[in-house]
């Protein structure tokens, strides 16, 4: 049950556990649990809508034919401690974790995750859900921006921080889904490229262990 905070007699909040927000959650309700208060979504824009979309279906379609894991969408919540839940917009663990699913959610740490950033909410994907992430082991962040089209990207180093690559670059090489990249050029929801010309151009014909 939820934790009573009291900094006075007459005021104070609760902070919810990971198991209190996970039945709270229902179809429908997108929010994150970050240090055990709630935070909802903000409705998100067209741009960032079809710029999900299309790194859905090319990291979902590579994914599947190469047999490396699960992609999971924002409406499978992920546990990552006792007071923390989040709903990535893409969420992919590698198959050799085994099956971290259980039945209302995933726990631990995504190896891959990819958030859109929202005007609204930006400031928690690059802030306190940058850390969290970055504590409970993510490989990889990658943060797109679908309005202004600065996209970062972040691979955990030797030190277990999470730097940012490919800052100059075109081409994003995943070094967590195996041979997966995108170009930079192709994330633009004004002018996405064919899904089908990306697919043949990624997924090539040679399998991916």
């Amino acid at each position: 049950m939820p934790t009573k905070i009291s900094a006075a007699a007459d005021t104070g909040y609760e902070l919810l556990t990971a198991t209190d927000f996970i039945q709270w959650l229902e179809p429908g309700k997108h929010a994150d649990l970050i240090d055990g208060e709630i935070f909802m979504h903000s409705p998100v824009s067209l741009r960032h809508a079809k710029l999900l979309n299309f790194l859905d279906a090319l990291m979902r379609v590579y994914i599947d034919r190469y047999r490396l894991g699960e992609l999971y969408r924002e409406v499978v919540a992920v546990r990552l401690s006792t007071r923390n839940v989040f709903l990535p917009d893409l969420a992919f663990y590698h198959r050799d974790r085994g099956n971290p699913a259980q039945e209302h959610y995933v726990e631990g740490a995504p190896d891959l995750v990819v958030e859109a950033l929202s005007r609204r909410t930006g400031y928690r994907d690059l802030g306190m859900k940058f850390a969290e992430y970055e504590q409970h082991g993510v490989r990889e962040y990658w943060v797109l921006d679908p309005e202004t089209l600065v996209h970062r990207f972040y691979r955990r180093n030797a030190e277990g921080i999470l730097a940012e690559f490919a800052a100059e670059g075109d081409r994003i090489e995943s070094q967590v889904i195996s041979g997966f990249f995108v170009k930079r050029s192709w994330l633009d929801p004004g002018a996405l490229p064919s899904l089908d010309s990306c697919i043949s151009e990624v997924a090539g014909d040679s399998p991916r262990s």
